[in-house]
């Protein structure tokens, strides 16, 4: 990162995004992300602990808390959002924005309890929106797999919820006492020559044809023309198995945090 922009002022924007099983990090100036990390969320981490991790990341990119406009927090993790909140105040001089139903968000959420929804799903939305323009569907490979429905003026439908494939791991493994971990990768070929390779082919393999499967359903509803986003950390994996996914962006939620956060300051 050059060492003369840090010295402009406070021109950087942090933004978090807080989920069950990753935290994600991004630094952006202006509209450009410099630099963007993935974290394991830990529930049981302290706010100073949390802190003190923020800074070593803002320290390797050579950005200080005083170099910060501002932080922009998407959380879907009620305890941790009070964490990151008191960790921004003590170690970053910083009251985050925090992305609920009330922010500003320039999309019509079509929902009959908007509140209910995720801030992660607006977050994806807007950027989706901006970004690539309607009817699009968001696949989120997260803790659950999301599907979310956007038509082509911009109004957020819904969409579907289904447990990650590291979800459907951990309850395969738990409930079948002879089957062992495995890692989460392909297997040499759809059909298993071993137990392991039968555990993994049936887990991604399957992930692929559910979002094979739930794009086409959606396309029924939102038009041929379809854009397709895959986001997440496990958007490349899938990606790679399937033609369903036409764009791939794993930090669409950052992006979308700093575009609600220049969206709600203007």
């Amino acid at each position: 990162m050059d060492t003369q922009k840090t010295q402009e002022g406070r021109n950087y924007l942090l933004a978090v995004d807080i989920g069950n099983t990753n935290i994600t990090l991004g630094i952006y100036l202006g509209d450009q992300r410099e630099a963007a990390w993935r974290l394991a969320t830990d529930h049981d981490r302290m706010p100073d602990e949390y802190g003190l991790q923020i800074l070593g990341l803002l320290e390797f990119t050579g950005v200080t808390p005083a170099d910060l406009k501002g932080v922009a927090l998407a959380s879907v993790v009620p305890s941790l959002t009070r964490t990151f909140i008191a960790a921004s105040s003590r170690y970053l001089d910083q009251q985050p924005f925090v992305v609920d139903e009330t922010v500003k968000t320039g999309i019509q959420i079509k929902l009959d309890q908007p509140h209910t929804i995720g801030a992660d799903r607006i977050v994806d939305a807007v950027a989706v929106m901006a970004l690539y323009g309607g009817p699009a569907c968001v696949v989120d490979f997260g803790t659950a797999t999301t599907f979310d429905a956007i038509t082509r003026e911009g109004d957020y439908l819904g969409g579907a919820i289904s447990p990650g494939v590291g979800i459907a791991a951990d309850a395969l493994f738990q409930r079948a006492a002879k089957l062992s971990r495995v890692d989460l990768a392909f297997p040499p070929d759809v059909i298993g020559s071993s137990t392991i390779h039968a555990v993994q082919s049936g887990l991604m393999y399957g992930y692929v044809s559910l979002v094979e499967g739930m794009v086409a359903r959606f396309r029924t509803v939102l038009g041929e023309d379809m854009k397709v986003i895959g986001t997440g950390g496990l958007v490349s994996l899938i990606s790679a198995q399937t033609d369903a996914i036409t764009i791939e962006a794993p930090w669409l939620t950052l992006d979308g945090l700093r575009m609600l956060w220049d969206m709600n300051r203007a």
